[in-house]
């Protein structure tokens, strides 16, 4: 059966669309850039003792492994402007992945698990943090 025509207004969403994600695709090396060049600025700043270098710990964790690492968004109010748009940029690159973030660190799974240690955050490996507690 053929499909019914587009009405003028989805066919222009469709277009929207189609164009922002090819804008998108043609700004891919440039957000991967800023991207990797964030996660190098903040990976020694999670492995630091300062006030904020927690938050990024965690930050950074729930991009390697948001099952066993989750993440409260609220925390980013902690955080200076500048720390703040780092994350942001990893975020805004880790949308399209073209690595696990671990792997724009030498040795990051090894850095990264031990960020965890580190930190002492709760690994919830086998245990689902999103599950309700009535199931």
């Amino acid at each position: 059966m053929p499909r019914p025509p587009l009405s003028d207004q989805a066919a222009a969403k469709i277009a929207l669309r189609r164009a922002a994600l090819a804008n998108r695709q043609a700004r891919l090396p440039e957000i991967r850039e800023r991207g990797i060049a964030a996660v190098q600025r903040l990976v020694p700043i999670a492995q630091s003792d300062t006030g904020q270098a927690g938050v990024i710990a965690r930050f950074l964790l729930s991009l390697y492994n948001g099952y066993r690492f989750p993440f409260d968004l609220t925390d980013f109010r902690r955080l200076d402007l500048n720390l703040f748009e780092d994350c942001l940029a990893v975020l805004d690159m880790d949308f399209q992945p073209a690595e696990e973030i671990h792997r724009y660190v030498d040795n990051g799974s090894a850095v990264f698990e031990q960020l965890a240690r580190d930190w002492g955050f709760r690994d919830f490996h086998d245990d689902d943090w999103r599950r309700r507690r009535d199931e």
